[in-house]
This record gives C-alpha cells, sequence and structure tokens, in this order.
C-alpha cells in the first residue's frame, strides 16, 4: 500500500510559499545558488550559518537539518555528492531516503526544490518520484494494530520539472506497489479467482482492453494438457487469464507478457519441506509482474498492441494430484514426462506460452517466473537470471534493465542443455538429467514451447521477493521486481 497521494507541480517559486518542510539539494563542494541565499536572507542567515557551523559541503547521503521562521518552519539540506556520479537510481534512491527521513520527523507534506536536487533531467525527476513512492510502500493489509510513523500525503515540487515525467514516476511507483501487494496477500486470499478479478477490473477501465477468463474445464478442452496436470490437484478453481490491449495500430503484431501464477505451490506430491514454505505464496509473482505492468499501460497507455497472459493455479497434494511418472499432452501436441511434480510452472508456462505463440502471432514474448532455486545459486538476489533464442530482442531487454537499474544476466540456451531434458518415455521430461544447470534446462524447456518467435524468460526466483537494497525495495516481502523495466522496453518501442 502507498500512503502517498500526490505528487504535485507548482509554477511558482518556493520562495514565495508557505512550506512546513522545504527539500533543497547541494552538490558536493557547490556553494549556495541565488534562491538559496535568497532563502538564507528571509530567515536570517540560518541557512548559511549552519553550514559553515556543521562543515556542511554536500557529502553524498548527509542531511542537515535548519529551523526557519514561521513561514519556513524547516529546511532540510541533502548532500548529492559529486555531480558527474548522479545517476537515475541514484535519483530514485534520493527519493526513497528523503520520504522515510520526512516520515521520521512526523510531517504529512513537504516540498522540494527540483533544480537544486538535480531533477530538471526528466529521466532524473521520473525516477525521483519512482522513490518517493516506493519509499513511502508498507504493507499492512492484515495488522490490527498499526503503530507505524506518520506518513507522508503530498509533495509539492518546485522549479523547472517536468509534469509528465513526474506523472510517469508516479504510475509506475505505485504500479510496481499494487504488484507487490499482490505478492504479499496470503494465499487463502490471493487465489486465482483474486488474480482474474483483478484483472477483468483493470481491463473494464480501459477503452482498449479486453478480458478473458478461461476455466479448469476450457484449459483441458483446450488440450492444454500441462497446465490442467498441475492444476488437478487443487479445490482452488484454476484459471488463464488473457488481457488484450489494443492501443497502436491494428496491423501491428502484438508483444506478449506472460507470467508464472502459481499462488501457492506445495511441491504437489513431490512436496516441499516444510522450512520457508509459507514464502511460496510468492510463486505468483511471475503473474504480480505481467499484472504491474497491465495496471501501468491502463494508466499511461502506450502506443502498441500488448497480450497479457496468466496462468494461475495451486499446486497441491491429494488423490487427485498429477503423480511423479504422469505423461501430459501441451497445446502444441508435444508429450511430457512429469518426473518431478514440484517442477510445475514449466508446465503451466509450457502451455500459455504455446497458446499465446499459436493464436496472436506476437512479435515478441516475455515470460516472468519463479522458476528455479538453481537462479539463487547462480545469481544470488542480484540479479534475475534471463535466456532467450533472439539476440535482438535480449540486447532491448539488457537496454531497458541498464536504464531503470533492473539487473539482468544472461545464461546460455546452447543445444546441449535441450539434450538435457530429452524424454526417455514422452517427447521431453521436466526437469533435466541431474541437478547442474537447472535454471537453463528449465529455460530450455519452456524454449521447446515458443517455435522461432522472438522470445526471452525472465527467472525472478532470487529477486522477487527477499533483497533489501537498494532503500526503495521493502524490508520485507515482495519487490514489484520487473514492472519498470518492462514498461522501459515498452516505451523504447513505442
Amino acid at each position: 500500500m502507498v500512503d502517498l497521494k500526490e505528487v504535485k507541480i507548482s509554477t511558482k517559486s518556493y520562495l514565495d510559499t508557505k512550506h512546513d518542510l522545504l527539500v533543497i539539494g547541494l552538490f558536493e563542494n557547490e556553494k549556495l545558488n541565488g534562491n538559496q541565499k535568497k532563502l538564507d536572507k528571509i530567515i536570517d542567515s540560518r541557512l548559511s550559518s549552519a553550514v559553515a557551523l556543521d562543515s556542511f559541503i554536500g557529502d553524498k547521503d548527509k542531511t542537515l537539518i535548519v529551523y526557519g521562521n514561521d513561514t519556513i518552519k524547516r529546511i532540510v539540506l541533502v548532500g548529492l555528492g559529486e555531480k558527474k556520479d548522479y545517476t537515475n537510481d541514484y535519483a530514485r534512491s534520493i527519493g526513497s531516503d528523503l520520504l522515510k527521513y520526512v516520515e521520521k520527523l512526523g510531517v504529512k507534506r513537504f516540498s522540494i526544490d527540483g533544480d537544486s536536487l538535480g531533477l530538471k533531467k526528466d529521466d532524473f525527476s521520473q525516477a525521483f518520484t519512482e522513490g518517493l513512492v516506493l519509499g513511502s510502500y508498507l504493507f499492512n493489509d492484515y495488522k490490527t494494530n498499526n503503530d507505524e510513523n506518520v506518513k507522508v500525503e503530498r509533495v509539492t515540487c518546485f522549479g523547472g520539472i517536468n509534469k509528465v515525467a513526474v506523472n510517469q514516476g508516479y504510475v509506475l511507483g505505485n504500479s510496481v506497489a499494487f504488484a507487490r501487494d499482490l505478492g504479499n496477500h496470503p494465499p487463502n486470499i490471493l487465489t486465482p479467482s483474486y488474480l482474474s478479478n483483478s484483472a477483468s477490473k483493470i481491463a473494464k477501465s480501459v477503452k482498449d482492453m479486453n478480458c478473458k477468463i478461461y476455466d479448469l474445464k476450457e484449459i483441458k478442452k483446450m488440450g492444454m494438457g500441462a497446465f490442467y496436470g498441475v492444476a488437478q490437484g487443487a479445490t482452488e478453481p484454476a484459471k488463464m487469464i488473457v488481457v488484450e490491449y489494443n492501443g497502436g495500430k491494428k496491423s501491428q503484431k502484438p508483444i506478449a507478457l506472460v507470467g508464472k501464477g502459481l499462488t501457492f505451490d506445495s511441491g504437489g506430491i513431490s512436496i516441499k519441506p516444510s522450512p520457508q514454505m509459507d514464502e511460496m505464496k510468492f510463486d505468483m509473482c511471475g503473474s504480480a509482474t505481467v499484472m504491474g505492468v497491465l495496471q501501468a499501460v491502463a494508466n499511461l497507455k502506450p502506443k502498441l498492441n500488448i497480450i497479457f497472459a496468466i496462468g494461475s493455479t495451486e499446486n497441491m497434494p491429494g488423490g487427485n494430484a498429477q503423480r511423479p511418472g504422469d505423461i501430459v499432452t501441451a497445446y502444441n501436441g508435444k508429450t511430457i514426462e512429469v518426473l518431478n511434480t514440484d517442477a510445475e510452472g514449466r508446465l503451466v508456462l509450457a502451455d500459455v506460452l504455446a497458446y499465446v505463440n499459436k493464436k496472436y502471432e506476437p512479435s515478441a514474448i516475455m515470460d516472468f517466473a519463479t522458476l528455479t532455486g538453481a537462479v539463487l545459486i547462480a545469481l544470488g538476489n542480484r540479479a534475475s537470471g534471463v535466456m532467450g533464442n533472439n539476440a535482438s530482442f535480449m540486447k532491448e531487454v539488457q537496454k531497458a534493465s541498464s536504464l531503470t537499474a533492473e539487473k539482468v544476466w544472461e545464461l546460455p540456451l546452447w543445444e546441449e542443455y535441450t539434450r538435457e531434458i530429452k524424454g526417455k518415455y514422452a517427447d521431453i521430461q521436466n526437469i533435466g538429467q541431474g541437478r547442474l544447470a537447472g535454471t537453463i534446462t528449465a529455460g530450455a524447456f519452456l524454449k521447446e514451447f515458443i517455435g522461432d518467435t522472438p522470445w526471452v524468460h525472465m527467472d525472478i526466483a532470487g529477486t522477487a521477493w527477499g533483497p533489501k537494497e537498494p532503500s526503495y525495495q521493502p524490508k520485507v516481502g515482495a519487490t514489484g521486481v520487473a514492472v519498470r523495466l518492462v514498461y522501459q522496453l515498452l516505451e523504447n518501442r513505442s
């Protein structure tokens, strides 16, 4: 949940306005500028005196609070470090850190001098606004007693800041927060039906969106044996969610975004160990990424055609559950030997990917999944693993990654890895020959359902929850990973 309700742009001078708290920035070894000198004069030289007394020279991450007068009650001076080191992501971190700092002061509304904070550049102002929103995120929907700090409700920006960039930052920040909320809800609340209702609600609010929800009977009838096999042991109704967004020309092929939506993963018959099984509510974070992008698209309306698709179910043990050794037939006709029922996400994705590829003939497909624990061994929680079949599309993903600071690292999909999933009794099997290269063999499995369509798979098992750095990440719970990256990719294409 985000308590920050508004990021407002003012065309006035901050010198002519009352402020409970005003934030100004200072780069390392820079002197007070013209407006800051005027401000200093208004408050009887208290700003310059405090700077001199504290030897404040704009050191990175240093803050100095100065008490003013009845018009400008408090000033927070933020050290920005060297100007050459100022980046999008640093602006994002400043926004988050500042929001949290002000909350500790018990202030609900504050103002910023955007020019002094380096926000004249649109990329910086967007990133800073994202940081403000993400810094205000807190998930306490199920707490009966909330003793947290006072929450900031409004930030007013002064200076030459682009309103469009700020609005986009606000929308993207809230879209990430929405994805986080979905991941953080408990599995008894966040069910496939909850996901499908959320997608339907968003689609109904936008003229150019259409939503179709497929139930388990339809999934079976359509020949999605891999998806059905996973879902057959669950009592919660499975759903395949497909949203069409037609924001581009009719002749334009869509880009497809596909998410794994396992709202709880027990492992099925191949049941997981008890420790930290509660975290398996996060196994739907791939779908949360797709939903976050869906919300961003609904608000920002890029001139593109986009398909959003989610395969959602629980993976549960029981009398009707899929067994190790079962052989199922996927939507594209391939037979799959199920050797481990805990390698279920790839089975669900296989059918959804094949369906989207055949029905919509997209220009490119990108899927998101908390697919393998092996990616944590390879990359920790600092980066998502990516694999694909098209170098040009991979470069698009990597470019978006560098612009948003959502790190990815490409792993190979050589033919040798495909041989690892060759089945003994079926075309392919759902795990590799051993424990080695588990992330890659999972990617090789998905590749069998793509054909020649440009495709990138992103394994977010290490980044979907847990990382606590940088500061705009939550201390606990879902991160909303890749929402900003994907929207940047879409924007680059529009």
